[in-house]
């Protein structure tokens, strides 16, 4: 009987040496300060962390999408944003992309928003068309991100290569609107959604010119790209509609993400489209029932289970 405290005393200590279940902790992969990923992952991260019981929520910026497959892939974030073609890449496994292999571990939650390429240039510059670039300095984003490809993509299309630049700088938005403003560069361009902070603060200080990216230049690349128009207005200064090439951006997460988790995440994000908006007017163009097209890879099972609820998938 005398050993029966002591038992008791070990098997408490026994117990309390067990952790409790930690939270679940929700990392939201973004992109640059200046660009749309960001207010969008805050956002996010906003409505999970209220709606989402026992969670933990973090935005982290990053150079954007090909650095952040590559940490998902790590399993070093748990939601993260990505252009299309930079997707279909990493599932692809296309080295030359930025990836290593194929990144086996992602799995998609649903297509959000189109990011339209933009490229702007100081009007004194004379660039008003691609071929104009030729000689000029152009900003084409971080080394292989996400703007960074679409980059090769288009000048590749307009039978432009690197070399025929006067200079080529790899800057995130801000920075490149900053050398801008100095006439330390000639134009930038910028994978983004309409209305970019970074090109509408260039626009509100220094006189530019939108370049067009015509049809017939955005045919030659084919899917995922799309050929689109910046309406007149978007950007002070600019009077008229501009042709351009856009791409989709897509959620993604990884196998290792709990199934609720996901769910939870995948409901949460389609059903507040209207506080993404107030954090940025490109979430106005998310809707619900394109969530699941042009997806290059296997769906999340939790973000399959809510598409199936809305009747998306049968």
């Amino acid at each position: 009987m005398r050993l029966v405290p002591a038992l008791v005393a070990s098997a408490c200590l026994a117990l309390a040496a067990v952790p409790a279940k930690a939270d679940q902790f929700i990392n939201v992969l973004t992109g640059g300060t200046s660009g749309v990923y960001y207010p969008l992952g805050v956002a996010l991260s906003q409505i999970y962390g209220e709606k989402i019981a026992g969670v933990k929520t973090q935005v982290q910026a990053t150079k954007a999408s090909v650095e952040n497959l590559n940490l998902l892939q790590q399993g070093r974030g748990e939601i993260a944003f990505t252009l299309g073609d930079a997707l279909r890449d990493a599932w692809d496994g296309n080295t030359e992309a930025g990836f290593k292999g194929k990144l086996d571990k992602l799995r998609g939650i649903g297509a959000v928003y189109p990011n339209y390429i933009q490229i702007v240039a100081l009007k004194d510059s004379g660039v008003k068309t691609l071929a104009d670039l030729k000689g000029k300095s152009l900003s084409v984003g971080a080394p292989k991100s996400g703007t960074e490809l679409n980059a090769r993509a288009i000048l590749a299309a307009a039978g432009l290569k690197y070399a025929d630049l006067g200079k080529t700088e790899y800057l995130p938005f801000a920075e490149s609107v900053d050398l801008m403003k100095n006439r330390q560069l000639d134009a930038t361009l910028q994978s983004a959604g309409l209305g970019v902070a970074s090109i509408r603060d260039l626009s509100t200080s220094v006189d530019v010119t939108v370049v067009a990216v015509d049809k017939a230049t955005v045919d030659k690349i084919g899917a995922p790209y799309l050929a689109v128009v910046i309406p007149a207005n978007t950007y002070q200064g600019q009077t008229a509609d501009v042709p351009t090439a856009a791409v989709g951006n897509f959620l993604v997460t990884h196998a290792g993400v709990p199934d609720e988790v996901v769910y939870q995440m995948t409901k949460l994000t389609y059903e507040n489209l209207d506080r993404l908006a107030n954090a940025h007017a490109a979430a106005k163009g998310i809707k619900v029932e394109d969530a699941i097209k042009g997806m290059p890879l296997p769906l999340h099972p939790g973000a399959e289970k809510y598409f199936r609820e809305k009747g998306l998938i049968k």
